[in-house]
């Protein structure tokens, strides 16, 4: 007998997994559908022994020290502080948009003052912020959405950013240094060795047993369980009795090259000129000394693994009926992107694991409780919290 069947081998499903078994001392079975660990995270060492990401880049980054001293008990760190690239009007320029950008773009020699005054006679003030445009246009004006921002939306997502929901773009900021990094976070580094080798830390422990190659529907009649943790998509789940919550999905095309570097940073964004939406090269992010190197090319399409939940209200309003059947079924915890049909950053899905533990062992504790509190009015003989039979006296 398990104690916990859990669905999905990614960040959501391996946290919980490994605090269950070594902090609750739980037995645990997780099982993915794929032939590997680590969700969309997994990476591993190609034919010309590259490591590579299959799924596309996946930059680790985040403002929380318990989600980071957590994962360091299982790797150790590589600082990387990761840096974008947009092809525009044939030149590759900074992004996300800072004072390097403009100055580029535009032919002028702006200081940081006088940057902020340009984009605000560009900006176009919306009363009410509505969609992902209506974002981009408030801040630097239609010019420099059409050229950064809607014709990568309209390929990555399908849709026009004036369809889309604020948070969109809303991640993207607009800078008036010259700081070039993608990303501000307090932490940013990789996995020193793979995440694949940090998944794979974290699951080996004597609790644990994996399956792969696994669709869980299959096992239900045969292997006993008392709960069950899904990170999988939560419509699935439910049979699609409401219909299919809409994803986007995309389609990797790995190269690998006869010369140590193929492009200038580790990922160029194409949001015009291409079918794909951007290369990334794998060596800048791993830190790999190699002859060699990958890339890999992002075709965005409609069919194929859910990756990206689109963020529309009615697609909102769908998630809500599906979450109310969740909160309504008994023994299962939904957690992860695909469960609670939300984008999560990497750290963001580890931190929403953390919590679920804690409120699991929470619950349990409850539950402990209240035959103890029983126990004392009835004066009955059960076990105790530490197991062993005691006698209450009216």
């Amino acid at each position: 007998m398990f104690d916990y069947l859990i669905v999905g081998a990614g960040f959501a499903g391996s946290v919980l997994a490994e605090r269950l078994a070594s902090d609750a001392h739980k037995r645990v079975l997780i099982c993915d559908l794929r032939n590997h660990i680590g969700g969309n995270a997994f990476d591993y060492f190609n034919d010309d022994g590259i490591l590579v990401h299959r799924y596309g880049p996946h930059i680790f980054h985040t403002n929380s020290k318990e989600v980071f001293d957590y994962l360091a008990r299982f790797t150790a760190w590589r600082p990387y502080q990761h840096r974008v690239r947009a092809c525009v009007d044939g030149q590759l320029l900074p992004m996300p948009i800072n004072l390097d950008t403009i100055n580029q773009l535009f032919g002028l020699s702006l200081s940081a003052f006088e940057v902020e005054s340009f984009l605000a006679s560009l900006a176009e003030p919306r009363n009410q912020i509505r969609t992902s445009e209506d974002v981009v246009v408030s801040k630097v004006g239609r010019e420099l959405y059409k050229k950064f921002f809607q014709g990568y939306t309209r390929k990555q997502w399908g849709l026009d950013p004036s369809e889309l929901d604020a948070s969109v773009t809303a991640r993207v900021p607009t800078r008036t240094n010259r700081d070039d990094r993608y990303f501000t976070d307090t932490y940013q580094a990789m996995p020193l060795h793979g995440y694949t080798r940090m998944f794979e830390r974290m699951l080996n422990h004597p609790n644990i047993k994996v399956m792969l190659n696994t669709d869980y529907r299959e096992i239900l009649p045969y292997i006993p369980y008392r709960k069950m943790i899904y990170t999988g998509p939560i419509d699935a789940f439910f049979e699609y009795q409401f219909g299919k919550l809409p994803y986007r999905s995309l389609e990797f095309v790995h190269e690998t090259h006869d010369r140590p570097v193929y492009q200038c940073a580790p990922v160029i964004n194409y949001p015009n000129d291409e079918a794909y939406t951007r290369i990334t090269e794998f060596k800048y992010l791993t830190g790999q000394e190699h002859a060699k190197t990958s890339i890999v090319y992002e075709y965005p399409q409609a069919e194929g693994d859910p990756y990206y939940p689109v963020p529309r209200p009615e697609n909102t309003r769908l998630y809500e009926r599906y979450k109310a059947l969740a909160e309504a079924t008994p023994g299962v915890h939904f957690v992860g992107r695909l469960a609670t049909y939300k984008y999560y950053n990497m750290d963001q899905v580890v931190a929403q694991a953390l919590k679920t533990y804690r409120t699991i062992r929470e619950r349990e504790a409850i539950q402990v409780e209240q035959p103890a509190l029983l126990e004392g009015a009835l004066g009955e003989r059960t076990p105790s919290v530490n197991g062993k039979l005691r006698a209450r006296v009216r």
